[in-house]
């Protein structure tokens, strides 16, 4: 349990000390601009600064964490070395781009989707080189490093839970953009209130904090079963490389929630379809261990 109140301080501390950072980066930001360099820095608002500095707080304090938790191995967060890496990489890429790209596909068929005009490729390239850096760092972060701490408990499905809900919180409260024309000190305060307002919205939270709180414990689910990261680090850069391409090639006509939210990872639908990754992993998952014996 101190391992775990130890997370806790941490996440609280980051949170706190992003807070205070983002509007030292954003007035650092406006300087450069009114100097003329990197002038292409004026296109962002604050909250853009306030979610970079969170993960600048989240890094600077996350060797003093390592630290406190006494974390000597992969092994001390019941990860193991895993010979088939590769097939699992790979298959867990396949299991969740395949099925989110057919619904993509029936869905510019429809009314809600057309295909764009001119297709945005830079920004397909860019979508791929984040599907190759996100999944890394954040399945080490919530399913190595949160998970693994969690599971030291020995409370099994609170760990699966409490983790999935973090991964789920963190992506779903974002404050609204221009939340805080007027920058001062207080303004990371004032995002970090304001990204709650979205729980006011039944329809949000059904098409957007349920279907990624499935997401995450999938992840969870493939992390558990393999002992291993790179199940889900392939599921988590299927599902962002389809989702964030389909979005550069299609074009949404109709706002449907909460069957479909702002992407192909938000709704009714995509919840559907990501049980269908997961019964196709548990499936492939018997497969190859029942061949391994």
């Amino acid at each position: 349990m101190k391992d775990a109140a130890r997370l806790l301080v941490y996440l609280l501390a980051t949170v706190l000390f992003g807070a205070l950072l983002a509007p030292c980066l954003f007035w650092a930001a406006q300087s450069l601009v009114a100097h003329g360099s990197l002038t292409f820095l004026a296109r962002y608002d604050f909250e853009t600064f306030f979610h970079r500095a969170l993960l600048v707080a989240a890094a600077i304090l996350l060797w003093p964490l390592i630290r406190s938790l006494e974390v000597r191995s992969p092994n001390d967060l019941q990860l193991a070395p895993n010979p088939r890496w590769r097939l699992d990489l790979l298959a867990g890429f396949v299991f969740s781009s395949v099925p989110l790209l057919c619904c993509g596909a029936v869905l510019l068929a429809t009314p809600i989707f057309s295909v764009r005009g001119a297709i945005n490729w830079p920004g397909v390239a860019k979508v791929a080189a984040a599907s190759i850096v996100v999944p890394i760092i954040e399945e080490t972060f919530f399913r190595g490093l949160v998970l693994g701490v969690l599971l030291k408990t020995g409370r099994r499905y609170i760990s699966i839970f409490v983790t999935s809900a973090l991964y789920s919180l963190v992506h779903f409260l974002k404050a609204p953009d221009r939340t805080s024309p007027n920058v001062t000190w207080m303004s990371g305060f004032n995002s970090i209130a304001n990204a709650f307002v979205q729980f006011a919205d039944p329809l949000l939270v059904a098409a957007g904090f349920t279907t990624l709180f499935l997401i995450g414990w999938i992840l969870t689910d493939a992390r558990l079963r393999t002992r291993s990261l790179w199940l889900p680090i392939g599921l988590h850069a299927g599902w962002i490389f389809t989702s964030g391409a389909f979005n550069k090639i299609a074009l949404r006509q109709l706002i449907v929630l909460p069957w479909l939210g702002k992407n192909l990872l938000v709704g009714i639908v995509p919840l559907a379809v990501a049980c269908l990754t997961w019964l196709i992993m548990r499936g492939w998952l018997k497969y190859v261990d029942r061949g391994s014996t």
